[in-house]
């Protein structure tokens, strides 16, 4: 039983990291000579621009961020919740606290990752000036670390839903 309980909180805390990092750092689009994210564009890694209000879509950048930012909030506080119940749990009932407030954070990195996937062009699009060498470019490891990020956060949320307090 001590194994599984610290593969789950390792599995949490993997999960958080994994929030961090995509919330943070800049590589949720790239290319040879500029990477971008829900931050700011930089191009030859000196010139960057912080996204502010002056960007068109600048809604849908906030948008982002924000359900990033709230995923990677409940995450750790679903991981306090859950150090919480393990001392005042009874025995045999449900993390089910835990659980829903996991699945929202799933829930949070999805709605930002969807947005960015869908609202992605049109962003770009629309800055030309600050996305101008964007059209060659790829989804950086960010990106694909937020939809990693989901995965987790889901099967960890199902995980304290199933999983009951034991001795």
């Amino acid at each position: 039983m001590l194994v599984l309980l610290a593969f789950i909180i390792v599995f949490h805390i993997t999960s958080a990291a994994l929030l961090f990092i995509a919330t943070i750092d800049n590589a949720w689009w790239v290319g040879e000579e500029f990477f971008a994210d829900v931050w700011r564009v930089c191009i030859n890694n000196t010139n960057c621009t912080e996204i502010n209000d002056t960007f068109e879509e600048y809604s849908t950048l906030q948008a982002v961020q924000a359900t990033m930012i709230l995923s990677t909030i409940l995450c750790c506080i679903a991981f306090l919740i859950f150090v919480l119940q393990l001392f005042r749990l009874k025995q045999g009932e449900r993390f089910v606290l835990t659980s829903i407030i996991q699945l929202m954070s799933c829930l949070c990195v999805m709605i930002a990752a969807s947005i960015y996937t869908d609202r992605r062009g049109d962003l770009h699009r629309n800055n030309k000036e600050w996305y101008s060498l964007t059209s060659e470019g790829r989804y950086g490891y960010s990106f694909i670390l937020a939809w990693v990020a989901f995965a987790f956060t889901f099967i960890s949320g199902i995980m304290y839903l199933i999983l009951r307090k034991r001795k």
